[in-house]
């Protein structure tokens, strides 16, 4: 398939700049695959699509502040960095701008408390450093970095949390699982209430998710790695929910790629592990976990929307975006939700 299949004109008043004052209060464009149906909804009103014994699968990743701005100790040259994946105790896979003054031996210096030279490099260009530091590393990143909302974001985030779900726990990720953003915890609580079980994965979102395709032909893209783990409870509550007849509802596209990674790994069965996913999901994929998806409105031509076109199909993905456009809805990150059944 082409790249160029994926594309669609969106209007850029429609790209949402900042999070509504309500997390729920977002809209929900609900589509029924086997009725062929597209309606209009808020998205407290998921309550409606889900039905007791149903598993929701949620991404608890938490969004590192790993936007850091520092200065060549040679040169006095400005340097920004992104941390990607943690690799070892000091050692962080990172994207550098500008990549030239980040070369192996490179010292940068990020304030009178962090400091880190470059060791190496990885596929795409990106980095390796390895950093010097006195007193608590997470401290000291929350003190000094800023968290790296998308780019196509031009209005300041007043409030740090909000571009955290709040189920947010093992922080890590240069992203936010932005399909989670939508639930506040009045109505996980009504969601449980009405008997449907709620699980955790962990995905912590890198490069991978959001690199753009490059190839014209997409069959020819690579996803970077990216960590998960799925735990025990989680692969318990799988296995209950085939049992007892339920659906697996993954919120998200990186609690799809968890479980079908996973799934993939170990003949098709949910199983406790810990590893990276290079899982690149694309239309004839052949789904292993996955019984329904909630998610948002992704950029065109973008691996995340490939995969909502495999759970689906392509021509009818690209008419539900049009349709999207045509209601106003708002798209990416604070944009509004998708749920297909």
């Amino acid at each position: 398939m082409n790249k160029t299949d994926f594309y669609y004109d969106l209007p850029d008043e429609l790209i949402a700049q900042c999070p509504l004052e309500k997390r729920d209060n977002s809209r929900l464009m609900v589509i029924n695959r086997e009725k062929n149906t597209i309606e209009d909804h808020k998205f407290f009103e998921i309550t409606n699509y889900l039905r007791p014994g149903d598993l929701l699968v949620m991404n608890n990743t938490k969004v590192l502040p790993g936007r850091l701005f520092g200065t060549r100790e040679d040169t006095g040259g400005k340097v920004e960095i992104l941390l990607l994946r943690h690799l070892s105790q000091k050692d962080w896979e990172i994207m550098v701008k500008p990549g030239k003054r980040a070369r192996v031996g490179a010292r940068i210096v990020f304030g009178p408390e962090l400091k880190g030279e470059i060791t190496g490099t990885t596929q795409g260009g990106l980095r390796i450093i390895s950093f010097e530091y006195s007193g608590v590393f997470e401290e000291i990143i929350d003190e000094i970095g800023l968290m790296p909302v998308p780019p196509y974001i031009h209005e300041t985030l007043t409030d740090n949390n909000r571009y955290q779900t709040v189920y947010a726990k093992r922080e890590g990720s240069s992203a936010a699982p932005t399909a989670g953003l939508h639930f506040t915890p009045d109505l996980l609580s009504k969601i449980e209430a009405m008997g449907v079980e709620i699980a955790e994965v962990t995905l912590h979102v890198g490069i991978g998710t959001f690199r753009p395709v490059k190839c014209d032909v997409i069959e020819e893209h690579h996803m970077h790695e990216e960590y998960y783990e799925v735990p025990e409870e989680t692969a318990r509550a799988v296995k209950r929910t085939r049992e007892r007849g339920g659906r697996v509802i993954a919120v998200g596209t990186t609690s799809v790629r968890t479980l079908e990674s996973n799934a993939k790994l170990h003949d098709g069965v949910v199983t406790p592990y810990t590893g990276v996913t290079d899982i690149f999901i694309y239309p004839g994929y052949e789904w292993e976990v996955v019984d329904a998806l909630i998610t948002n409105f992704h950029l065109p031509e973008s691996t995340l929307l490939m995969l909502v076109s495999a759970f689906y199909n392509r021509e009818a993905i690209m008419k539900a975006y049009q349709t999207a456009i045509d209601w106003k809805y708002r798209f990416f990150s604070f944009g509004d939700a998708l749920f297909i059944e």
